[in-house]
């Protein structure tokens, strides 16, 4: 016999008899985007107690455990931080959301009374998702939000239209890579350039966008600054 096989296989043996299992309680459940999976799942949430076991049997408890969550699917358990990604279709959802609100606010910077400018948005938002979206509807809800926000067409990003913007971009951001969200901020930049070069307002609306999708103040001038000189 090899030295030291012996004792691999007593301590083998030893762990077969003694150990710790631990025994898990469902807390809630949901849908949430797997990584496993790779995909939108149901799933439980979690929560173990920790006993040592002899022969296989728990006789002693050893503490709590998770809370973890476990994929109805792969049956794989995450953390439950995995819950802070949004399931593909919420995404959807929030991207959706955020191109519609920021066609809005670069519309009410000064472009609602532009054709080229409502063609350029209505382009925007259908791509997004809004596939019925029409440009009397932006038009209404430009005005809707001039009109609760208190903003007049041509100033610069109010308190209440930077709020709007916040909150449809600040819980997309985290989600999306540099590239999703400089493609937002263009996609703005085009509506804005669709009846003729920035204007003051529309500048103000984009930089409040950039800022909301974490993007420096350097890169927001360098892709407007692309932006106009890419011809439409």
């Amino acid at each position: 016999m090899l030295p030291g096989r012996g004792r691999n296989g007593r301590a083998a043996g030893l762990a077969r008899i003694l150990g710790t299992r631990t025994a898990w309680t469902a807390a809630g459940d949901g849908e949430f985007f797997c990584p496993g999976c790779g995909g939108d799942r149901n799933y439980q949430r979690l929560t173990g107690q920790r006993r040592f076991a002899v022969c296989g049997v728990p006789v002693l408890p050893r503490g709590e455990t998770g809370p973890v969550v476990e994929c109805a699917a792969c049956r794989r358990h995450f953390g439950t931080d995995v819950l802070d990604h949004p399931t593909t279709t919420r995404f959807s959802a929030m991207l959706r959301d955020a191109v519609h609100t920021v066609a809005l606010a670069v519309l009410a910077a000064g472009g609602a009374g532009s054709r080229t400018a409502l063609e350029a948005a209505v382009l925007a938002v259908r791509a997004a998702g809004f596939d019925d979206c029409t440009e009397e509807q932006l038009a209404a809800l430009v005005e809707a939000l001039e009109a609760d926000t208190g903003r007049i067409t041509g100033e610069p990003c109010a308190a209440g239209l930077a709020i709007e913007l916040h909150e449809a971009l600040d819980p997309l951001a985290p989600h999306l890579a540099t590239v999703g969200r400089e493609s937002i901020l263009l996609q703005g930049a085009r509506i804005a350039l669709a009846d003729g070069p920035y204007t003051p307002a529309e500048r103000d609306v984009l930089a409040t966008v950039g800022a909301a999708l974490t993007l420096c103040t350097d890169d927001v001038t360098r892709l407007l600054a692309a932006a106009a000189r890419t011809p439409s």
